[in-house]
């Protein structure tokens, strides 16, 4: 972005061109120009050399850019910029444009949910298509035991608690494939630990396999799950082996994810109102 892009996406008499100047040279450092060069900054943003310079500059006194001499980086000062924006966003808000991405990504239904005692509330959902017989929306509660995203959100409780819900649970036969034994359950559930996603097929109903992994925040604790749900044998043969693309692609959301919690400055999430 240019400082003349700036001027051209924001016109009128209001428009101070200093500051979009400004924004323009902390905008132009990103993962491949995390340091760069007077020259550089000069080019990168357009402006001249004389004018980078005033610009960095002044960003160094206010503390957003330091320089050893030779080059100029920004500081984590920079991200206390979003941050009012991003700890004023609710879960299902952060999350709605990454579960966006991931459905256009995988052509798949994607859903966000937490978990309420024995079961998963989904909190934010994009739906391509209508694959389950159950209508699903915002709000909608589903058994944790039987459920992708239930079975990562157990697996992230301490022992303890794990223990006492599996106990308190009264496992129902969903499907004929659906996990009922408390002890299988378990084993499923510490599997998912050590793996970092779950994948449950047909156990909710039939013809349906949904893949998912954790969401965290600051602190590493589980506050929430991402998943996709498909239909079993439509599709790529990618989602009969969703190891090979379903969960890279939903593991690179929630690290984004996770990423945009732990700015935000959240530890946790209450139920609200996505498997």
């Amino acid at each position: 972005m240019t400082a003349d892009d700036g001027a051209r996406a924001v016109p009128g008499d209001g428009f101070v061109q200093s500051l979009a100047r400004g924004l323009t040279v902390i905008a132009a450092f990103d993962a491949e120009h995390p340091v760069m060069s007077l020259s550089e900054v000069a080019r990168r943003t357009e402006l001249t050399r004389a004018t980078a310079r005033r610009f960095l500059l002044t960003l160094e006194t206010l503390g957003y850019v330091r320089s050893d001499g030779r080059g100029f980086e920004l500081t984590p000062k920079v991200l206390g910029l979003g941050y009012a924006y991003l700890s004023a966003l609710s879960l299902p808000q952060l999350a709605q444009p990454h579960l966006r991405a991931l459905s256009a990504e995988l052509g798949e239904s994607t859903s966000l949910s937490v978990l309420d005692g024995a079961e998963i509330v989904y909190v934010a959902r994009v739906a391509t298509q209508s694959i389950m017989s159950v209508s699903i929306a915002v709000g909608t509660r589903l058994p944790a035991y039987a459920t992708s995203m239930g079975r990562v959100l157990l697996a992230g409780l301490p022992p303890r608690e794990l223990m006492a819900h599996l106990e308190a649970v009264e496992p129902q036969h969903l499907t004929p494939r659906t996990l009922t034994d408390r002890e299988q359950l378990g084993a499923q559930i510490a599997a998912v630990r050590r793996a970092g996603w779950a994948v449950v097929d047909q156990e909710l109903e039939m013809g349906l396999r949904s893949v998912a992994v954790p969401v965290t925040d600051a602190r590493g604790t589980v506050v929430a799950a991402v998943n996709a749900s498909m239909r079993v044998g439509l599709g790529t043969g990618a989602v009969e082996k969703p190891d090979e693309r379903v969960v890279p692609a939903l593991q690179r959301c929630a690290r984004a994810l996770s990423a945009d919690v732990a700015a935000s400055g959240h530890t946790g999430f209450p139920s609200g109102g996505g498997s």
